[in-house]
């Protein structure tokens, strides 16, 4: 007989099985890094631009800030039109006739300029009734006689560089976001104040609207009227015209502000992005890679790195999980090999002896031997079938297993449907089963075809041992989280050497007598295979006497409670 398990030359090797197995996988998935942006980056880069929002929340608040100012700015210079117009039409306006009061331009005229000099960055007109210039703040009369315009003021000093190229820029760019959008621009070399022709009925009236304009040197400009009221009618119409330079002032500050707020949330957004790509991108990445190099067998070497399993986090989490993974892959795939070995080596035993039992037959000439060759051939072939189903169903074990859902197995009734089977087929000699079963409700979460196989394998092995008309005690009681079932027997026990490698693939401790190859070694390791598949655990123990004399052994099978 051959000594050491022996691999059979069909056996493909491991390398093989990866490689047709990476084979297998989709092009469009064989390569982690071929994905320039990952789903997770662009999720990153998403959560990140949030803050870019600010930027969105702080133009619309300039907007309600900038009509704020405006409109206080517009309540202030309409006070103040009132103000010059209500001077003018006690001072400066004929009202003999109550229904058609006059305007006296020699009067109205120095009036309206001493009105405006206190406030150096107005000019003020007064237009008649039908609409014709009757004064000018900024128009006097010079040395012999000559008419003088003073000139408007400068645009104030830019307090930083481009400052007026900054702010007309963030009008062109941000105004459409506005709800009535940049002020309109005046043309070079336009007036300051607006034509108030078109809207001399609403003037005349007191209804006109206040105007905001930006001049051609981009300064803010607010315009308004007010009428000479003396009498029933009007006389005529007061425009004042300011720089809202203070305006301009604070809408710099805000937009200043809101720059800085744009870099600020740019430099956290970069940050972040940053962040989060080093501390979860590129390690899922390396995950990703680690696991794509376990894919192409390239070795024990692709597991994952220490400093990704050393981390305190769900990424350490999930590393040690795809490590854990990776082993049992390699040990799954150890035990495959052994299995392996382990078949070619049990099969290849009956194989060399039929070979032998041939070679002889063809020399022999007598019928008795002939006979006692061919009865060793068959024995032999049933050998192997033997061998080979049980392999057959040891190999299904864990896949079917793996797809078949459990459920509740009343473990009691089952134990005492098979003690019931048995007692009733037994012969004379046979052992006889008893049950003892605790009080609750038994249930054990199993697959109970696979459950029956494992007590019916574990019956017969005791039915195998025991002495005849012994007794074999099946027992199942609750062990907290547990179902505890064990099987007893009368017999000799087992081994102390022999407890553990019971359970192990093809090993047979059979009675005394029995002739060899009956069995092929694997019930007790196909019912610990679906023990632990069912996340239960199987172990065996001797049974010791009140003198410590072994009086048989005893199989104790745990299983989940349902």
């Amino acid at each position: 007989m051959p000594e050491g398990p022996l691999a059979s030359p069909a056996d493909p090797p491991v390398d093989a099985i990866a490689q047709r197995a990476a084979e297998a996988v989709p092009a469009r998935r064989r390569s982690v890094g071929e994905q320039r942006i990952s789903p997770l980056t662009r999720r990153i880069l998403l959560v990140n631009a949030l803050p870019l929002f600010l930027l969105v929340a702080g133009i619309l608040y300039t907007d309600r800030y900038q009509e704020g100012l405006l409109d206080a700015e517009a309540a202030s210079l309409t006070t103040q039109a009132q103000v010059f117009a209500g001077a003018i039409a006690e001072t400066a306006v004929r009202a003999e006739d109550p229904d058609r009061p006059q305007l006296i331009p020699e009067v109205a005229r120095p009036l309206l300029r001493r009105l405006t000099e206190p406030t150096p960055l107005a000019q003020s007109k007064l237009f008649g009734a039908d609409g014709a210039l009757v004064a000018d703040s900024r128009v006097r009369e010079g040395p012999g006689g000559a008419i003088v315009t003073e000139p408007l003021p400068p645009p104030p000093p830019a307090r930083a560089l481009g400052e007026s190229t900054l702010v007309h820029l963030y009008d062109l760019l941000f105004g459409a976001l506005t709800r009535d959008g940049p002020p309109p621009s005046l043309e070079e070399g336009a007036e300051w104040a607006p034509d108030i022709r078109p809207n001399l009925p609403q003037a005349l009236a007191g209804d006109a609207p206040p105007m905001v304009r930006r001049t051609a040197d981009n300064r803010l400009v607010v315009s308004v009227a007010a009428p000479v009221q003396r009498g029933r009618r009007a006389a005529g119409v007061v425009q004042v015209t300011r720089e809202a330079r203070e305006v301009g002032a604070a809408l710099f500050d805000v937009r200043m502000t809101i720059l800085g707020l744009f870099a600020s949330a740019l430099v956290l957004t970069v940050g972040l992005s940053f962040y989060l790509s080093s501390t979860i991108a590129r390690p899922v990445l390396r995950l990703a890679r680690a696991a794509e190099r376990m894919r192409e067998g390239k070795g024990r070497q692709g597991r994952v790195q220490p400093d990704i399993l050393a981390r305190g986090d769900e990424i350490g989490e999930l590393a040690a999980r795809l490590d854990e993974s990776a082993q049992a892959l390699w040990a799954r795939i150890d035990a495959i090999e052994r299995f392996a070995a382990d078949v070619a080596h049990e099969i290849k035993n009956p194989l060399t002896s039929i070979r032998s039992a041939i070679e002889t037959l063809r020399r022999i000439e007598n019928p008795d031997q002939q006979r006692r060759l061919l009865a060793i051939i068959a024995e032999d072939v049933v050998r192997l079938d033997r061998l080979i189903s049980d392999i057959s169903d040891a190999s299904r074990v864990d896949a079917e297993l793996s797809r078949t859902p459990t459920e509740p197995v009343d473990i009691a009734h089952l134990l005492e449907t098979l003690a019931e089977i048995h007692n009733s087929t037994r012969e004379d000699d046979d052992p006889v089963i008893r049950v003892e079963r605790g009080p609750g409700r038994l249930h054990a979460a199993a697959v109970e075809g696979r459950i029956v196989q494992v007590f019916r394998n574990l019956i017969a092995n005791a039915v195998g041992f025991s002495p005849p008309r012994g007794v074999i005690r099946l027992s199942a009681h609750e062990d907290q989280a547990m179902i505890r079932v064990a099987v007893e027997d009368s017999g000799p026990g087992i081994p102390p050497a022999k407890i553990e490698s019971i359970f192990d693939r093809f090993y047979s401790e059979r009675p005394h007598g029995e002739r060899f190859g009956q069995h092929s070694g694997l019930g007790l390791s196909i019912s610990r295979q679906i023990v632990e598949a069912l996340r239960g655990s199987i172990s065996a123990e001797n049974r010791q006497g009140d003198d410590g004399a072994v009086i048989g052994a005893r199989f104790v099978v745990r299983l989940p409670k349902a």
